[in-house]
């Protein structure tokens, strides 16, 4: 399985998720700026990894740079406003390096180190739980529809959609994957077939505008994606078009399950209506690898998520277990 991310001796090295699938290059970001730009430009994305880069990102600040420390943790938090994943993170490297105030600098050093590093492995241990707790809600003999990618490549490893996949698929049971695209990013088409063409799964990829006639022709058994912040009552941001799935999923009678990690969950806010939209590049949508595709001077809007209500969503598949409505309550519970 591919590594997203690691930390070594010369810095945090990631694999450029903006090459694949055309090359598979792995780049070494030495300086928490430079971990900053690759969230932005999304050399690395999917929340459970930008969380983790963020946390490296903290570390490697400390480590290397003369900056304040609310100067490094303010710059990564201001790379993507939507993934919850990137502000928990950052929290949890503030609680820790407040609470080695005191301490000598090189044992400060050396815990935000250690505490970054726990981070990727508890991101791979959570991501295998998810996969094991959403295998059973998966019909055998049934293609999985998914939209983006919220696989290895999204995550430290094993992925949260794509971890649902592989354990469902090593309990046994036969199914296989249609991929939306994803425009404009296209995540689906270069990164998750991709990566289940890397672990021999059986992938097939659709455009997004199929998904609905695929979603009543009866072969898809369920929908399962990815998330980058759940609101108190279920309400889900998550990549542009998954409000789209969701709808036409209830529409056809399939169910439409969330996977992703608890720290994704954002019970400060009551509904999805709070939750900040991430705006991007017209340049995303008006090209693609850098050849125009519409005339000069189009005008453009690309919000990088929508919000699915929590009406559509059959159950949130965590760590923890599996929530199912009324969301207020157990998510809460969880």
């Amino acid at each position: 399985m591919v590594e997203t991310i690691q930390w070594t001796d010369d810095g945090v090295v990631m694999i450029d998720q903006t090459r694949l699938p055309r090359e598979e290059v792995y780049v070494t970001c030495r300086t928490y700026g430079e971990v900053a730009e690759a969230i932005r430009s999304m050399v690395i994305r999917g929340a459970p990894a930008i969380g983790v880069a963020a946390a490296m990102g903290v570390a490697l600040g400390v480590l290397r740079s003369t900056d304040r420390f609310e100067e490094i943790c303010d710059t990564l938090a201001r790379t993507r406003p939507t993934a919850v994943n990137l502000f928990w993170a950052i929290g949890r490297m503030k609680k820790l390096y407040e609470s080695l105030q005191g301490q000598p600098i090189e044992q400060i050093r050396a815990r935000l180190v250690a505490e970054a590093q726990q981070i990727r492995l508890e991101d791979i241990a959570i991501n295998e739980a998810i996969g094991r707790n959403g295998a059973e809600l998966v019909p055998d003999g049934k293609t999985i529809l998914t939209h983006c990618n919220a696989g290895a490549l999204a995550t430290a490893g094993y992925g949260t959609a794509l971890g649902v996949v592989r354990a469902a698929i090593a309990s046994g049971k036969r199914v296989d994957v249609f991929a939306d695209e994803t425009r404009p990013f296209l995540q689906g088409a270069r990164l998750t077939v991709w990566e289940l063409q890397q672990d021999n799964i059986a992938a097939t990829l659709i455009t997004d505008n199929m998904a609905g006639h695929f979603l009543k022709s009866g072969r898809i058994g369920c929908v399962v994606v990815g998330a980058d912040r759940i609101a108190a009552n279920g309400d889900v941001a998550n990549k542009v078009g998954t409000y789209s799935v969701a709808v036409l999923a209830k529409e056809n009678g399939v169910p439409f399950f969330v996977a992703a990690p608890i720290s994704t969950l954002d019970l400060t806010l009551a509904s999805g209506d709070e939750i900040p939209i991430e705006q991007r590049a017209a340049a995303e949508v008006t090209h693609v690898f850098g050849v125009p595709i519409a005339p000069d001077a189009t005008r453009v809007e690309n919000p990088a998520f929508d919000v699915t209500p929590n009406r559509y969503v059959t159950a949130i598949i965590t760590e923890r277990g599996v929530a199912r409505a009324p969301y207020s309550e157990s998510l809460r519970a969880l």
